[in-house]
C-alpha cells in the first residue's frame, strides 16, 4: 500500500470566521486574515471552518464558501486544511467532496460528536470519508467536545489500513495516549499535531509535527519559533518560549474558544466581529485577565 504524501510541519492557524455586525460572514475580513497570517505571522498552513471558526453556527453554504474564500486568497502559498467533519457520515462525505472541489489540500475530520459510536463505528466513519475523496485526511480527536475518545488502536488501524489517513490533531490532553499513537505509527507518513495549546511543547518533545493552534492568532510567531527550536534540539530555548507564552495561552481559553481569540484580534486591529449565538462577547472579568496577559507579554501596549 502506497501512503498519500503529506509533509506539512509547523503551525497551522485554525482561522476564526469574522462576522459583520449583522452576523453575516465578512469575506473581506477573511481575505485580510489570510494575508496577515501568511505574510506577517509566517504560518505554515491555514484551517478554515473548525471549532475556532464557529463551524457549528455556519450554514452548509457558508461552510463551503468560507473554505473557497480561504483557498482563493491563499493562492497556494501554504496548504489549506479544510475542516469538513460531521457526526453524520453522509454529511461529512458531502462536505469533504465540496472541499476537494473548491481546492482544499486536505481535510480535518472530527470524531462524530453526540451520537457516541463504538470504536468500530468510528473506524468505519473515517474509512467511508477517506474512500470518498483523494484528499489527505487528518483525524481530529477532541473527546472533551465529542464525548467519545478515538483510541490509539483505532487511530493506528486507520493509518495502517487507509492510504490517505495521514495525521492526527490531538486534543485528548493525554500524554500517555499520544505516546502510544506515536510509537504505533510512522512519523514519516503520519503527522501528529497538538490541538491542546498548552501541551504543544510537550507533544513536540515526543515527536509531534507541530500545532493546529487557536493561540496562533496571537502568538503564532512564538509557537513557530518553539517548534523550530525543538526540531533543532535547542530545548532550553523552546522551553523558555513555552513558559513566556503560557499565561496568554491560558487567558485565550478563559472562556469558550473562540471568544477570547476574537476579543484579542479586535484589540490587535484585525477583523473579528461578533460571535454568533449562543456564544457571547468575552465578559468584563475575562477581558481584564486577557488584556493583562497580552500587555505583560508585549502583545498589547
Amino acid at each position: 500500500m502506497t501512503k498519500t504524501q503529506w509533509d506539512l510541519r509547523g503551525v497551522i492557524v485554525p482561522l476564526i470566521t469574522p462576522f459583520k455586525d449583522d452576523f453575516s460572514v465578512d469575506y473581506e475580513g477573511v481575505a485580510r486574515l489570510v494575508d496577515y497570517f501568511i505574510e506577517e505571522v509566517g504560518c505554515d498552513g491555514l484551517l478554515p471552518c473548525g471549532t475556532t471558526g464557529e463551524s457549528p453556527t455556519l450554514s452548509y453554504r457558508e461552510h463551503i464558501d468560507v473554505i473557497r474564500a480561504v483557498v482563493d486568497q491563499t493562492k497556494k502559498r501554504v496548504p489549506v486544511v479544510a475542516s469538513a467533519g460531521s457526526n453524520s457520515t453522509k454529511e461529512a462525505i458531502q462536505l469533504t467532496r465540496m472541499a476537494e472541489e473548491v481546492g482544499a489540500d486536505a481535510t480535518l475530520q472530527v470524531g462524530p460528536y453526540y451520537n457516541k459510536p463504538t470504536q468500530e463505528g468510528l473506524f468505519n466513519h473515517f474509512a467511508a470519508i477517506a474512500e470518498a475523496s483523494k484528499l489527505p485526511l487528518i483525524i481530529y480527536n477532541i473527546p472533551g467536545r465529542t464525548a467519545r475518545n478515538i483510541e490509539p488502536k483505532t487511530i493506528a488501524r486507520l493509518w495502517r489500513d487507509i492510504p490517505n489517513v495521514v495525521g492526527l490533531k490531538d486534543c485528548s490532553n493525554d500524554v500517555h495516549q499520544m505516546m502510544e499513537i506515536y510509537r504505533s505509527t510512522d512519523p514519516d507518513t503520519f503527522k501528529i499535531y497538538c490541538g491542546e495549546d498548552v501541551m504543544t511543547f510537550t507533544l513536540l518533545c515526543h515527536g509531534g509535527a507541530g500545532a493546529i493552534a487557536a493561540v496562533a492568532h496571537v502568538v503564532g510567531r512564538e509557537v513557530k519559533a518553539m517548534c523550530e527550536a525543538v526540531w533543532d534540539e535547542r530545548l532550553t530555548e523552546a522551553r523558555d518560549i513555552h513558559y513566556r507564552i503560557m499565561d496568554v495561552v491560558d487567558a485565550l481559553f478563559i472562556e469558550p474558544n473562540p471568544t477570547p481569540v476574537k476579543q484579542a484580534l479586535e484589540w490587535l486591529g484585525l477583523p473579528a466581529g461578533p460571535l454568533r449565538p449562543p456564544l457571547e462577547r468575552l465578559s468584563a472579568a475575562g477581558q481584564a485577565v486577557l488584556r493583562s496577559a497580552m500587555q505583560a507579554g508585549g502583545w498589547l501596549p
